[in-house]
């Protein structure tokens, strides 16, 4: 903000608080000073959502003490850290090869978007449905038919038993005991079992995963298949 800005500001204050108002000459060249040596650097208002006197308000609608600079300087800067924050920074259009380029134009945009003067750039979402697939990666995931290659997942099986088990019972037609809570353990949907060593005075000492899910999980996890397999022909028998 210039000087004219800061005047505006104060005035706008006054209004709201009496107090502020410095009726001296000299007190009031000493406060507009004052308030410009420390929001110099702080705009009046932008174009996406910062305005200095609405911060203002909301400090009077929240405290009963004179406003001070730092009240408007902490909205300003929470502000540049959440616009920040919501910024994925975008391939710049520079020459890659040009690193100082390349970097003038990064800090250019987050500059911008934490001055308020640039929306922020969002990443990309991340979408699920098949049919937005790239039509290359959708051929190599028809040949494949998973994410990670057979061999890759084979050289994975060692080091995470408790899912490879978990894959070769679903290969194998067989109820997914990883799909429902186990009662026995507690262990939540997609984790596997517990197993719970006791140490003296019946405490807990240690838990860990068990590669082979508790027999009670197993029976509810073929519960739950058969009633899903009965619902799902319920329509073709009617």
């Amino acid at each position: 903000m210039d000087r004219r800005e800061i005047a505006a500001l104060l005035a706008y204050i006054g209004r709201l608080d009496p107090r502020s108002i410095r009726t001296d000459e000299g007190e009031a060249r000493d406060q507009l000073a004052q308030w410009h040596e420390l929001l110099g650097d702080v705009p009046m208002a932008t174009s996406h959502g910062w305005d200095a006197r609405v911060a203002a308000r909301q400090h009077y609608r929240t405290s009963p003490y004179q406003i001070q600079p730092a009240d408007v300087v902490r909205p300003w800067e929470s502000y540049r850290r959440n616009r920040l924050a919501l910024h994925w920074d975008p391939t710049p259009s520079a020459d890659p090869d040009d690193q100082a380029a390349w970097t003038a134009e990064l800090v250019g945009t987050r500059r911008a978007v934490a001055a308020g003067t640039a929306q922020p750039a969002y990443a990309p979402a991340i979408t699920s449905s098949q049919e937005e697939l790239n039509p290359r990666l959708q051929a190599r995931l028809n040949e494949i038919g998973s994410c990670i290659p057979p061999a890759a997942r084979a050289a994975l099986a060692p080091f995470r038993p408790a899912r490879a088990a978990r894959e070769a019972a679903v290969a194998q037609g067989l109820p997914d005991a990883l799909s429902v809570r186990c009662e026995w353990c507690l262990a939540p949907v997609g984790e596997p079992c517990r197993r719970q060593r006791i140490g003296p005075n019946d405490r807990v000492r240690t838990i860990t995963p068990r590669t082979d899910p508790h027999p009670g999980r197993l029976d509810l996890a073929a519960a739950k298949q058969a009633q899903r397999t009965e619902k799902a022909q319920q329509p073709a028998l009617a």
